[in-house]
């Protein structure tokens, strides 16, 4: 068994979509980033591939490619899933953490599990998405930003061990 963790902030920025989990939701800012900025995608994918031993998002992904502008993330889960299928891994389970203060992300966090479900072809039962604050503390207290952070738990096959 092999577990990755994965880490990503973003800032909010207005006249942006806020989407998380792949979910757009109703907000005044969403996050600013080159693609759509799913902060909790982004970190979920980096805990993928860093179970597996692979490079992260940035190299799979770089905001210096166009094609890339703007992007659903829920697409580039999509990749990465295909990229742990190709070394033979197989995900067990996944967590994930959202640290910000607005918005309430458990209204859709049902929705959220869907779209990662249909991604990555793992039972819904076997993903975790909750949330918390930052107590009004530092740049998230202030509602300049948002965090994610995930940790993936994955199995290979007996060609994955040395």
């Amino acid at each position: 068994m092999y577990v990755g963790f994965g880490y990503d902030v973003h800032r909010f920025k207005k006249g942006r979509n806020l989407v998380l989990g792949g979910v757009k939701i109703k907000s005044l800012k969403g996050l600013d980033g080159h693609s759509d900025a799913d902060v909790l995608i982004h970190a979920l994918m980096d805990a993928l591939l860093g179970a597996a031993g692979l490079n992260d998002i940035g190299h799979f992904f770089p905001n210096t490619d166009s094609k890339y502008k703007n992007i659903s993330s829920i697409s580039l889960l999509e990749i990465v899933y295909k990229e742990l299928k190709k070394k033979k891994f197989c995900i067990n389970n996944v967590d994930i953490t959202v640290v910000a203060e607005v918005p309430k992300i458990y209204p859709f966090v049902d929705e959220m599990k869907k779209n990662i479900s249909k991604a990555i072809k793992l039972k819904k039962e076997r993903i975790g998405i909750k949330a918390t604050t930052n107590e009004k503390m530092g740049f998230l207290g202030c509602g300049e930003g948002m965090v994610a952070m995930a940790i993936a738990s994955i199995d290979g096959n007996k060609e994955a061990y040395q």
